[in-house]
């Protein structure tokens, strides 16, 4: 079954669905700003927050990352990894010019990120970018939490990423 989010009222549909509650987190290799790859394994022991989002050039992408960067500060034994397809120039021009710091962020240009998180758009005008949502995931690598914005122009929900960790 696939998944439907929307753009101004418009719908687009996702690859798949993103990791259910319990699952294994799917492995991932993406880029940094750096052009060094990180995977998920080199968090092994932390919380991973994942933001996902289309592209730090907009406005509703651009506040998730400033607020996950205010945020991830706060949040013990946890990351957070920015995610999107905007290639890691883009993303350190973003980075440099907002003081972020406290995120990592990770190009996903060369891989399968989205299809493995079931987060890739696959139709519309925004066809090949990532949807917006949030997955997190534990110390072992299992997902305990996931948030999808079905209307891609609403930010996540912090509130509900903050509530889960806290219970932690």
């Amino acid at each position: 079954m696939e998944t439907t989010i929307f753009l101004n009222g418009n719908p687009m549909h996702l690859v798949g669905n993103l990791p259910k509650v319990g699952d294994e987190a799917p492995y991932f290799v993406l880029v940094d700003k750096d052009l060094k790859d990180f995977n998920l394994h080199d968090f092994k022991g932390k919380r991973v927050v994942l933001n996902i989002f289309p592209s730090v050039d907009t406005p509703v992408c651009a506040a998730s990352v400033r607020r996950f960067n205010q945020d991830a500060s706060k949040l013990e034994n946890t990351v957070v990894v920015c995610v999107s397809e905007d290639l890691p120039f883009a993303q350190a021009r973003f980075c440099a010019a907002n003081d972020i710091e406290n995120v990592y962020t990770g190009s996903a240009f060369r891989s399968d990120f989205g299809k493995n998180y079931g987060i890739e758009i696959a139709d519309g005008p925004m066809r090949g970018l990532l949807g917006r949502g949030v997955v997190v995931i534990d110390e072992n690598g299992k997902v305990i939490g996931t948030n999808l914005c079905e209307q891609i122009t609403t930010e996540p929900d912090y509130a509900f990423v903050e509530n889960l960790l806290s219970k932690k």
